[in-house]
C-alpha cells in the first residue's frame, strides 16, 4: 500500500499576516464552538490578544499563529464536529503552544481575555 504524505505547513514571518488575518476572521465563532470543551479557553484567548501586541516577541507570535491558525482550521486530524473528540486535537496544540509561550502572555492580554469573553461571547472567564 502506498502512503501519502501529507503537506505540513511551514509558517514563515511572510505568512504570518495571511494567517493572522484568517485567525481573526474565524476566531470567535471557533471560540464559542469550543468553550465548553476546552478548558483553559481563556488562555487561548489571552494567547490571540498577545499575538496582536506589537510587542510580543516574534518567536511567540509565530507560534501562536501556528496554532490558532491549527484551531480556526476546519481540516483537523480529528473533526471539529465529533462531539467529545472534536477539539482533542486542537486542545492539545493550544496546550503546546501555550507552555511555549506563556511567558510573552501579559496580564494586559489575560484582561483584554475575560473582556472579550464576557461580551463577544458571555462567558465567564
Amino acid at each position: 500500500m502506498a502512503r501519502t504524505v501529507p503537506d505540513i505547513e511551514i509558517l514563515g514571518p511572510e505568512d504570518a499576516a495571511d494567517k493572522e488575518a484568517e485567525i481573526k476572521r474565524r476566531f470567535w465563532p471557533t471560540v464559542r464552538k469550543a468553550l465548553r470543551t476546552i478548558p483553559f479557553m481563556h488562555e487561548v484567548v489571552s494567547a490571540y490578544y498577545a499575538m496582536l501586541d506589537p510587542r510580543t516577541p516574534t518567536r511567540a507570535k509565530l507560534t501562536v499563529v501556528a496554532a490558532l491558525a491549527y484551531f480556526v482550521s476546519p481540516f483537523d486530524l480529528v473533526p471539529d464536529f465529533i462531539v467529545g473528540l472534536g477539539f482533542l486535537d486542537d486542545a492539545s496544540v493550544l496546550a503546546a503552544a501555550l507552555a511555549a509561550v506563556s511567558s510573552s502572555i501579559r496580564e494586559e492580554h489575560r484582561t483584554a481575555a475575560t473582556t472579550a469573553l464576557e461580551e463577544e461571547v458571555g462567558a465567564e472567564a
